[in-house]
């Protein structure tokens, strides 16, 4: 973990490998469901499914990768560093994905918090997504939330 902060920390980060790119969105999206002051069960549930679904994991393991997100995240200094790694080391086709994720983990408590919109804006933003491209990820969220 300390690796990964290190190279999310250089002046000039370098593409994260494969594992540590999931490390890292998946710190990104616990940071998303603290954004608000709760972290409920339902975002954790949430981010475990969609650590699953993502990475092709299994309960066990997605839930081990949420709790080593969790530690990364507190030690963590901001969101720019964290999603400027996930930019670098996704292509731009699948960072709607990402954005869709994202979403789904800050919908998943039923709360529409201003802390978390302002979050999703900036990381959007970052991920080089336009706000339509965020809006229409969310829109997928709350579909993929309706279905399940």
């Amino acid at each position: 973990m300390i690796d990964i902060l290190r190279r999310l920390l250089a002046p000039e980060p370098e593409p994260l490998p494969r594992p540590d790119a999931q490390t890292a969105l998946a710190a990104l999206l616990v940071r998303v469901a603290r954004t608000d002051g709760l972290y409920s069960a339902e975002e954790v549930e949430r981010i475990d499914r969609v650590l699953a679904t993502h990475h092709g994991l299994g309960p066990f393991d997605a839930a081990r990768l949420r709790s080593e997100a969790e530690a990364l995240e507190a030690q963590a200094p901001d969101t720019v560093r964290f999603t400027q790694a996930l930019k670098a080391a996704t292509a731009l086709e699948d960072r709607s994905a990402l954005m869709t994720a994202l979403w789904s983990v800050a919908l998943a408590d039923g709360e529409r918090d201003a802390l978390e919109d302002r979050l999703m804006r900036m990381v959007s933003t970052l991920l080089g997504l336009t706000d339509v491209e965020s809006a229409q990820a969310r829109q997928r969220a709350e579909r993929e939330a309706d279905r399940s």
